[in-house]
């Protein structure tokens, strides 16, 4: 038996760019569920989209989904599980009786219902409920907060899944934010390649190097063509574009850097809507397709690599921990292109912050500490 607080410090989206913490009740787990304490947790693009662009997220919700810590309760009917083992949380269940489902393609499962998990609140708190099924063990020397990187990291091998690239293509990853190192160090671990990244930003230039990629440049060298020269192929062109950035420019100018028969895969979600030449996609006979989550096996790929000898993963964190009442900063940074590597959260706040009480000592607090 865990002896656990009642209340716990939670980072609480308010409104568009607004994040405070607040005091929020500890939850209990229910049958089939159990309560983690947080020990890390990775701030995800989509974070990015829901807390600072305000993507149809409610006030009052704890984001947070790419996390480590450890098991504190247990809910009724959760076998082999125990109080004190370290996890990582992986993806929900899917209903695995679609069509989808059985044929191991659980990201297009057919009866999922939406683009993000609703649900409990999210590991951006101190302690988070999540399925007993959802959860996974760390491999033998993988650390916590090395582990935290299992959930990006299986995204970024869907992507190149998606594409079919195999040894001898050449590839293009656009955008060398934490998607795109991580599908940087995945292609150079696998010996695809050569891969050249395309980036703005000074210091994830130096990390996609740092990387290994063969080739890094600005956005502005790479060739576009106009709609009456449809089947010119740019010199530098590539095999697989995966584009990370979400960014509709990206995406089109990726679309002219594929050889005939080239495939660009959309890895980065975005608002702004790009237009590809039709013609340019017959007669080069070019592929684009999404790519959504996992594959079936993602998570055991993923802890599989990071726990690998000579894998990068510590150049793909950022040094220093954020904490709560900071994260509000940290998705501005990251949205800047201030960070180069992935930024994790931790459950703890900065030295002088306080957070009120919540009334009668559950639920949220009138206010947070911004």
């Amino acid at each position: 038996m865990i002896e656990l607080p009642e209340v716990m410090p939670a980072a609480v989206y308010q409104r568009p760019g607004e994040v405070v913490v607040e005091e929020r009740s500890v939850p209990s787990p229910a049958r089939g569920e159990v309560l983690v304490e947080v020990d890390h947790c990775g701030i995800c693009g989509s974070d990015i989209h829901m807390l600072l662009d305000g993507w149809g997220d409610k006030p009052g919700r704890v984001a947070g989904h790419e996390f480590t810590g450890t098991i504190v309760a247990l809910g009724d009917g959760v076998d082999g599980w125990s109080l004190g083992e370290v996890v990582v949380g992986g993806t929900a269940p899917t209903c695995g009786r679609c069509r989808r489902c059985l044929e191991g393609k659980p990201s297009q499962c057919e009866n999922r219902e939406g683009m993000m998990e609703g649900g409990h609140d999210g590991a951006f708190a101190r302690y988070v409920l999540v399925q007993a099924a959802a959860l996974l063990r760390l491999p033998d020397g993988l650390t916590s907060r090395r582990a935290a990187l299992a959930e990006p990291m299986a995204v970024a091998l869907h992507g190149i899944t998606r594409s079919g690239v195999a040894p001898g293509d050449t590839v293009m990853v656009m955008g060398a934010g934490p998607i795109g190192a991580l599908s940087i160090a995945a292609l150079v671990a696998r010996g695809i390649g050569p891969v050249t990244v395309v980036e703005p930003g000074e210091r994830r230039q130096e990390l996609a190097r740092h990387l290994g990629a063969a080739e890094v440049i600005d956005p502005g060298e790479l060739e576009k063509f106009p709609p009456w020269e449809p089947e010119r192929v740019s010199e530098r062109a590539v095999d697989v574009v995966l584009e990370c950035s979400g960014k509709k420019a990206a995406m089109e100018a990726g679309f002219h850097q594929l050889r005939r028969g080239g495939t660009l895969v959309l890895v980065g979600a975005g608002i702004e809507q790009p237009t590809f030449d039709p013609n340019r996609f017959l007669l080069n006979e070019l592929t684009v397709c999404g790519s959504y989550i996992y594959d079936q096996d993602g998570f055991e790929q993923a802890l599989e690599l990071l726990a690998s000898d000579g894998f990068p993963t510590d150049l793909l964190i950022e040094a220093d921990d954020v904490p709560l009442d900071r994260l509000s900063d940290a998705l501005v940074g990251l949205a800047e292109g201030r960070y180069a590597g992935k930024v994790m959260v931790v459950p703890r706040l900065s030295e002088g912050v306080t957070v009120r009480p919540a009334r009668s000592g559950r639920g949220q607090g009138e206010e947070g500490a911004r």
